[in-house]
């Protein structure tokens, strides 16, 4: 199996993939860090039951490649990592198990800074950070979300520029799927701007909750695809955009905080045919990490912050420029220009 994964980790030009095991707790867990070219891996660790210790790795993998293009787009000194703890979030905790993995975080020197993750909670941190400063996270540094969100609405006005002639969403419908600590927040910013609200979650009691106070038209999260609007912005899970929902979508743009928004790299050119601009995810939805990089640098200055997370908008105008220009769809310019930055090109 060693093998196949050799192979790939010199395909995609990660730097180390590290299996850790300790019998005394339990821990079974895996480190991969894909790019030290720009500074340390940064990265979360997520604690997962995997259906194989196969699926854990590919998923590792991806994750973490996934961060150092991330990184990369968003012009910040540090690479791209992520860890995994392969056991049942409900059932498998124990303090000992986290400073395990703690231990083995710290053995590799600050080339590797890990925070929270799907499956880990502040305590978790808490323990790790209690064997090594390569943590970053907890109430010390406070929530990403708002500017995860202040990102993706700054870069949903990139996309309107390029769409409409005007940063502008006075007047916009703009879809919201998923209305969690991200999406309400990015709801808020779109509101004040004018732009009228459809919003949908399996949570309904928070829609019902957005619906008062912001107006928003609630509508179930099966239906949310097929609504007439000028923007869709998928903020809950990634592969929304897939075979099954391409044909409902009536949108001129796709922008908002999910990962992996499309199943497949071939619905990137289905919706270019279908006259939709997509915003690369890892690009408009970097604020959050912009975020996190910052307060590991030290800053407490959130007003600094916000700045550099506004770039994003920027950012996004000269990426779509840049791909009319090229005759190139916006996701293979992301991947380029995230690319140039850690010496693949």
């Amino acid at each position: 199996m060693m093998s196949g994964y050799l192979s790939k980790m010199e395909e995609q030009g990660f730097e180390e993939l590290i299996l850790i095991h300790e019998s005394s707790c339990g821990l079974k867990a895996a480190i991969a860090i894909h790019s030290t070219v720009l500074g340390p891996a940064l990265g979360g660790t997520r604690m997962w039951f995997y259906g194989s210790e196969a699926e854990a790795i590919d998923d590792l993998m991806h994750l973490a490649r996934g961060m150092s293009y991330k990184s990369a787009a968003a012009e910040l000194p540090v690479g791209g990592g992520k860890g995994v703890i392969i056991g049942d979030p409900n059932k498998d905790k124990c303090r000992e198990l986290f400073q395990s993995y703690g231990h083995c975080v710290n053995k590799l020197n600050g080339r590797f800074y890990t925070g929270k993750d799907m499956g880990l909670d502040e305590d978790d941190l808490t323990c790790m950070h209690e064997v090594t400063d390569y943590v970053i996270g907890g109430e010390s540094i406070g929530s990403p979300s708002p500017f995860t969100a202040y990102g993706v609405w700054k870069g949903i006005r990139a996309c309107a520029e390029e769409v409409y002639g005007s940063p502008s969403l006075e007047g916009k419908i703009v879809a919201v799927q998923g209305v969690g600590s991200v999406g309400e927040l990015l709801c808020q910013h779109l509101a004040e701007e004018g732009a009228s609200l459809v919003i949908s979650d399996l949570d309904q009691g928070r829609v019902e909750e957005i619906k008062a106070k912001l107006g928003a038209k609630a509508v179930s999260p099966d239906d949310i695809y097929s609504q007439d609007c000028d923007i869709f912005s998928p903020c809950a899970a990634g592969g929304v955009v897939n075979e099954q929902t391409l044909p409902l979508l009536k949108c001129d743009i796709i922008a908002g905080a999910a990962n992996n928004v499309y199943k497949t790299e071939g619905m990137a050119k289905a919706l270019q045919e279908r006259g939709i601009l997509y915003a690369p995810d890892y690009v408009i939805n970097a604020g959050g990490l912009i975020f996190v990089e910052m307060r590991r640098q030290g800053s407490t200055d959130d007003e600094m912050i916000k700045k550099e997370v506004a770039r994003i908008e920027e950012r996004l105008k000269k990426l779509f420029q840049r791909a009319r220009e090229e005759q190139l769809l916006p996701g293979v310019v992301a991947d380029i220009i995230a690319e140039e930055r850690l010496q693949l090109r």
